[in-house]
């Protein structure tokens, strides 16, 4: 399981001035429902569930802050929603909304939370996904209509 110190968020000035005044630690953030972060943090509903989702899909192992905000941008606000999916369509999402190829770490990414969500195994990292991304993208290759352009290493 993460250290409970490695969570990263980004916060506004008032977000964290509103974390101290009511004495919650970044950590603790998963301990309130995103309503209740909603009134303690003074922030709308929509950012609550953000800031929880952040929070959250950092809980994965090898998961950092920014692939949780990608998780976000995708329109996902906890791990159970991910139950279910598979990390190559997503990755093909991903690369639709961005506009441009990612980096293959990206799907390998993908392809573990998809798993974390099933599965909850703490001991798998991004990385041991490497082998099945390149199997699947060897049979399957990619989308047609994916992005030419080509972003930046991840």
């Amino acid at each position: 399981m993460k250290s409970k110190t490695n969570i990263k968020l980004e916060l506004s000035e008032t977000e964290r001035k509103n974390l101290r005044q009511n004495k919650i630690k970044k950590y603790e953030i998963l301990e309130y429902a995103s309503d209740e972060l909603a009134v303690l943090l003074n922030v709308s509903e929509v950012r609550a569930k953000e800031i929880y989702a952040i929070a959250d899909f950092q809980q994965i192992p090898s998961i950092g802050i920014e692939f949780a905000k990608d998780l976000v941008f995708l329109g996902y606000y906890s791990i159970e929603e991910l139950n279910g999916k598979r990390g190559a369509e997503l990755t093909d999402l991903y690369e639709k909304k961005k506009g441009y190829q990612t980096d293959p770490c990206v799907e390998d990414q993908f392809r573990l939370v998809v798993d974390f969500a099933k599965n909850r195994n703490y001991s798998k990292k991004w990385w041991d996904f490497t082998n099945e991304r390149k199997k699947y993208r060897d049979e399957f290759g990619y989308p047609k209509d994916r992005p030419e352009k080509i972003g930046q290493k991840y």
